[in-house]
């Protein structure tokens, strides 16, 4: 049984959680965990190692999906291992350092993808609307320039948000809501002054998800309009199934995400399994679907994962 200590310590540690009222039932809840983790690391590694190898994929467009890709990877691997220690072993405990490293790796992941879904909107717009110059457009150093844009970003708006914590004395029962640490969430726990905390994490999410959607709906009422000066039926259809795969990316990782937002600043009221269940459906849910739908609505794609999966079974090569 967990005791809490109310009393201030410069050493605070917090208490992660599984899935609140099926304590007992955690080896079992354990084994979808780990399909679906199964899944999204066997996908995005095929899709990262099929794009590194076939010549044919080396253009802008999969290179924008290998990041994500490596992306949605990162964000697995950042909870996964507290996830399944306290769903195998009940083990709860983390310190704040422990926290801010995980933090570190699970919102930098998370900025680095919604700059990626931007980069991948950038690349269909140039794509549909200037077809002629994508190639002058989309060069590798200027893929490179993006890349590190993305990176810098990332770094500049989080350390501090990080780093910040550090000042923060917690003297609350650190009980978390996750199975991981979530920055606003460690944050409510604190019993000092957070208003710096609030300022910079906000400023950190307008100059993120508030740029960053309206840069995603500008790209694509932009190509709507372009799509729709064509001509013919046949080409529009065209035009549009090359953009169906960004859309479903981008709709999986911005759902949870808001959703989960929401939780935290409105549904103190939600019971607390509810807040469980987004907080990994936010997590899981793009990892999971991004390959299946790469796979499935990009044919040059496919046809290369296929020819990877059939060169690699012998009774069918034969």
């Amino acid at each position: 049984m967990v005791t809490f200590s109310n009393l201030t310590s410069p050493f605070p540690t917090f208490h992660l959680i599984g899935i609140p009222g099926l304590e007992a039932d955690h080896i079992w809840i354990s084994i979808p965990f780990c399909c679906l983790y199964a899944i999204a690391l066997s996908g995005n590694s095929m899709i990262l190692f099929v794009i590194i190898t076939e010549q044919s994929l080396h253009q802008p467009m999969y290179y924008f999906l290998s990041m994500l890709s490596a992306t949605d990877l990162g964000l697995i691997i950042s909870t996964m291992s507290t996830t399944l220690v306290v769903l195998w072993f009940d083990l709860r405990e983390i310190s704040l350092d422990g926290c801010i490293v995980q933090m570190f790796f699970l919102h930098g992941f998370t900025v680095i993808e919604t700059g990626v879904l931007v980069a991948m909107a950038f690349d269909r717009f140039v794509a549909i609307c200037d077809p002629l110059r994508y190639s002058t457009i989309l060069t590798n150093a200027r893929i490179l320039q993006i890349v590190l844009v993305i990176l810098i970003r990332m770094i500049v708006l989080l350390v501090p948000t990080l780093l910040l914590l550090k000042r923060l004395s917690f003297c609350k029962m650190n009980v978390l809501s996750h199975s991981y640490c979530y920055h606003p969430d460690v944050l409510k726990l604190a019993c000092s002054d957070t208003k710096p905390n609030s300022f910079w994490g906000l400023t950190g999410l307008i100059l993120t998800s508030g740029t960053d959607t309206p840069c995603i709906i500008i790209s694509y009422v932009m190509i709507i309009h372009s799509v729709l000066s064509i001509a013919s039926p046949t080409e529009q259809h065209k035009a549009f199934s090359t953009c169906v795969s960004h859309i479903g990316a981008v709709a999986i990782f911005y759902i949870p995400l808001i959703s989960l937002s929401l939780v935290h600043r409105f549904g103190q009221s939600a019971p607390k399994i509810v807040q469980t269940m987004m907080a990994n459906i936010y997590l899981i849910l793009p990892p999971v679907l991004n390959p299946v739908i790469y796979s499935l609505k990009t044919t040059q794609l496919r046809g290369a994962l296929l020819k990877l999966l059939l060169a690699k079974d012998p009774s069918m090569s034969g």
